[in-house]
């Protein structure tokens, strides 16, 4: 049973011991994160060139004030790449994100194997705005590059009888964390959440190739529900008929649901989500249902018990 807590110290603003113990990685990550925030967007932003190529503004995207490209890809989570925030931008040698393919498998009538160029020409690449929330009580605004995830389901052609989809992320375990999670990571959506026109399958942010820390080369994002069921570097795509059990269903049964939507009424067990904090800000904000898109999607959970269904 979730209970509500007061809104007091969240976890995320608790300094892991791995990062105090680290003096100079605390500093530098905490320097570059104030800095980010300070700056506008692109003034923070990478000056690689892309090759991504020309890109479509969506319609669906926020007009709220971007996340500074920097504050974006030095505080992840990708367990993967370490545990702290600041880890998975000092690993990035651990993932090779070329060459690449993504597997469509599973209840498909026409099971296809994509490398990332196959990805990139399936249709115009889309730049979505969208809000991004962690479960941890932190929040950006995220200007993803992707393609909607529903245009490569289609090509593979799904059965009558699939209902979820599932999606398997790159393990290595030679050079990656050991211990934490099950790995390799899973996660998984009902079909028709994974066919919803803001599910993006994402391959850029700010214009440029997705960092590694970010999940390159190509990720889910799901901008309704709790960052970690956006699964980073995907190998595979599995659709099922039985509901599958992810990596954090495993790790924590009573503290991650299946579904995880954003949702200010349903606590995590030991802190509140009523309320978040913004990347760059000092303040905090009242979390929003369904993280604000409660008018696009709402109607896939009509009936549903959402404190019962978290």
């Amino acid at each position: 049973m979730l209970l509500r807590r007061p809104d007091d110290i969240l976890p995320s603003e608790i300094t892991p011991p791995g990062v105090y113990e680290d003096r100079r990685r605390f500093i530098a990550m905490a320097g570059s994160i104030a800095l980010a925030g300070a700056l506008p967007a692109g003034k923070a932003r990478a000056t690689t060139p892309s090759p991504l190529g020309p890109i479509v503004k969506s319609p669906l995207s926020t007009v709220e004030s971007q996340t500074a490209y920097k504050a974006i890809t030095t505080y992840n989570n990708f367990y993967e790449l370490g545990t702290d925030k600041g880890d998975p931008a000092l690993n990035t040698h651990k993932l090779k994100p070329t060459p690449w393919a993504v597997r469509i498998e599973g209840l498909v009538n026409k099971p296809r194997t994509f490398g990332i160029d196959e990805i990139l020409k399936l249709a115009p690449l889309e730049e979505r705005i969208y809000r991004m929330r962690c479960v941890e009580g932190w929040s950006m605004v995220i200007p993803w590059v992707g393609i909607p995830l529903a245009t490569l389901l289609k090509l593979a052609d799904p059965q009558g009888s699939a209902r979820f989809v599932e999606f398997i992320s790159h393990y290595d375990k030679a050079t990656m964390t050991r211990g934490v999670l099950d790995w390799p990571y899973n996660e998984a959506l009902r079909l028709d959440e994974a066919r919803h026109p803001l599910t993006l399958l994402a391959v850029g942010l700010y214009g440029e190739v997705l960092p590694i820390q970010n999940g390159a080369p190509v990720r889910l994002v799901v901008p309704w529900k709790y960052g970690f069921k956006s699964g980073k570097s995907i190998v595979a795509i599995r659709l099922t008929e039985k509901q599958p059990v992810t990596a954090w269903m495993k790790a924590g049964p009573s503290e991650y649901g299946f579904y995880s939507n954003v949702n200010p009424d349903v606590d995590h067990p030991r802190w509140s989500q009523a309320t978040e904090r913004r990347i760059g800000e000092f303040s905090k904000r009242k979390t929003l249902m369904f993280n604000g898109y409660a008018d696009q999607v709402a109607s896939l959970y009509t009936g549903m018990d959402l404190r019962r269904n978290f």
